[in-house]
């Protein structure tokens, strides 16, 4: 019996050496009742932190509407011929077709005239290399200070497809003298359709001063004393020509550039007693032969 007992308390401390001893709570620094808002906010930061993360490897500029640029209608500039200070309408001024106008046969000529003493004018139109291509007389063209306007239409033929001209345009005194004369060059097409530029300068491209027109010159020299703008840089002549069409003096003036410049010169002339002679200042095609321009006025010439 005594053994039985020995045994059962053995048992018993043996079962008391194996059970585990009663756990501990783990010190925090929260209280126990705020641990699931302390987990819940940390939580959250963490999602805060990895969205900041997220947006700040995005663009930081975000891209916006642009307007798309809208055409603004803007005026294209119209042209108005000006005129030359100090200078009055050029005797004839060819209205169209204007410079270097692509033209097909027949042209279509509009100018405004102040016809010379005899009343006629005559239409010239001449090929690149001097060539008549066609030439038209009017006869008792009216006369008027302000000039009148005259149409003609120009038939022409040309072996190749296109080609410089020039169409000129005359007046002549009661002598057969020329009075004025006025050129306008234009591209020749032997087909296609006309493309016609605005008019030229309205003025007359020569001014003179001196002397004035009519007024009688003695002591065998004319001083002149004119303003002229070139056509080109053929030099610019200036010439005393007598009823009969003979040359009593003569100056030739070298040109430099292409704009109105003073011209001052003298022409020594001889005669044997009065004469009413032209005063004539002229200037060359630089492309073709003959005649660009030509402008006179009277002067009385003594011995």
């Amino acid at each position: 019996m005594k053994r039985i007992l020995l045994l059962f308390a053995s048992f018993l401390g043996l079962l008391a050496g194996c059970a585990s001893p009663a756990s501990s709570p783990i010190p925090t620094l929260y209280p126990p009742e705020y641990l699931p808002t302390v987990i819940a906010l940390t939580a959250q930061a963490a999602n805060d932190a990895a969205t900041a993360t997220h947006l700040a490897s995005l663009p930081t500029g975000l891209p916006t509407d642009i307007p798309e640029p809208t055409l603004t209608f803007t005026p294209a500039p119209t042209y108005t011929p000006t005129s030359i200070p100090g200078h009055k309408p050029a005797a004839i001024q060819i209205q169209a077709p204007g410079p270097m106008s692509k033209v097909v046969s027949p042209i279509n000529l509009r100018m405004n005239i102040v016809a010379g003493d005899s009343k006629r004018v005559q239409i010239d139109l001449y090929g690149e290399d001097g060539r008549l291509l066609a030439r038209t007389l009017k006869r008792n063209v009216p006369t008027s200070r302000s000039g009148i306007l005259q149409t003609a239409k120009i038939t022409f033929e040309i072996p190749a497809a296109a080609e410089v001209g020039r169409i000129t345009v005359s007046t002549f005194d009661k002598a057969g003298r020329i009075q004025s004369l006025n050129s306008v060059r234009v591209l020749l097409l032997s087909s296609g359709v006309n493309e016609i530029n605005p008019t030229g300068n309205p003025s007359e491209p020569v001014g003179v001063f001196e002397p004035p027109a009519g007024e009688p010159v003695s002591g065998g020299v004319l001083n002149v004393r004119a303003d002229v703008w070139p056509f080109n840089l053929n030099p610019v002549i200036l010439e005393l020509i007598d009823p009969e069409g003979k040359s009593l003096g003569l100056r030739i003036v070298a040109v430099e550039n292409i704009i109105p410049q003073m011209v001052e010169t003298t022409i020594p002339y001889k005669i044997s007693g009065p004469v009413s002679a032209w005063l004539v200042i002229r200037q060359d095609d630089d492309r073709m032969p003959g005649l660009f321009y030509l402008y006179s006025q009277e002067v009385l010439l003594n011995p």
